[in-house]
């Protein structure tokens, strides 16, 4: 497998692993609003290509007919398997951010919010229904061809839920159906990294790749414990997702293995 990184602090640790299985890998920057890459890679099999990154390295990976490339995930609220894990997932409102003045109710209610499709537009956060609306009629005061690649947009589709209590939060990386590692983020308001995950919530997650077996061949996917029990909390694209405390000799090693995987575009 070819592996081309852009350069961050994480992939600054995945290098580090890659050293230490002896897997090359080359350093690229990414064209600001181009998206090309300089240097410019050379392409030795474009069917055993990996980027690790920022989640706009899809476009190269799109365009250059690259495989695996980017593993690009749909939106993990439309996977109706997945609906009975979900946080609040049966009371999640879901608007375009053109249609939040006017159909969000300025109550002064706090939403948990975020866009619907992983792409990286805004994150995950808690606001006043009063800041939402201020953030959407800043983006709407612009031109639909001024808004800047990679922010919000006014198609984007966010979806709303109520605020729960958590109190510890873990991700996992997912392969060929199979949790290759994990770590835990957050426990109540701290963040913190440790390579550790409950017993029970391992078979949580475990559940949830049966439930839904073909989503994506690479993946991650957050899950937390709350009130009232484990709950999913989303999916994120593999190449482009923060590593925390994940135990990357083995993710590295078991997406090395891909080859000539057929991905969505």
């Amino acid at each position: 497998m070819q592996w081309i990184l852009q350069d961050f602090e994480d992939t600054r640790k995945m290098a580090d692993a890659l050293d230490r299985l002896e897997i090359p890998y080359s350093w690229h920057k990414v064209v600001p609003f181009v998206g090309e890459l300089t240097p410019a890679p050379t392409i030795n099999d474009p069917n055993a290509v990996v980027m690790f990154g920022s989640y706009t390295l899809w476009r190269y990976a799109q365009a250059n007919d690259l495989k695996p490339g980017v593993f690009r995930i749909k939106p993990f609220v439309h996977e109706k398997a997945w609906h009975p894990f979900l946080l609040n997932g049966a009371d999640a409102i879901f608007l375009t951010l053109r249609d939040v003045p006017e159909r969000l109710p300025n109550d002064g209610k706090s939403w948990f919010f975020r866009p619907v499709e992983d792409s990286k537009e805004e994150p995950g956060q808690v606001k006043t229904t009063g800041e939402i609306i201020d953030l959407a009629k800043k983006v709407l005061a612009l031109e639909e061809h001024e808004t800047p690649k990679g922010s919000l947009r006014h198609d984007t589709e966010l979806m709303f839920t109520k605020p729960v209590r958590i109190h510890k939060e873990w991700r996992l990386w997912v392969v060929r159906g199979e949790i290759v590692t994990f770590s835990l983020y957050k426990e109540g308001s701290r963040v913190l990294y440790r390579h550790e995950i409950d017993e029970d919530a391992l078979e949580f997650a475990k559940g949830l790749l049966l439930a839904n077996p073909d989503y994506s061949p690479a993946y991650v996917i957050d899950i937390c414990r709350t009130d009232v029990g484990l709950k999913m909390l989303e999916t994120n694209c593999i190449n482009a997702a923060g590593f925390y405390e994940a135990d990357l000799m083995k993710l590295v090693s078991s997406i090395d293995e891909f080859s000539d995987i057929q991905i969505d575009s």
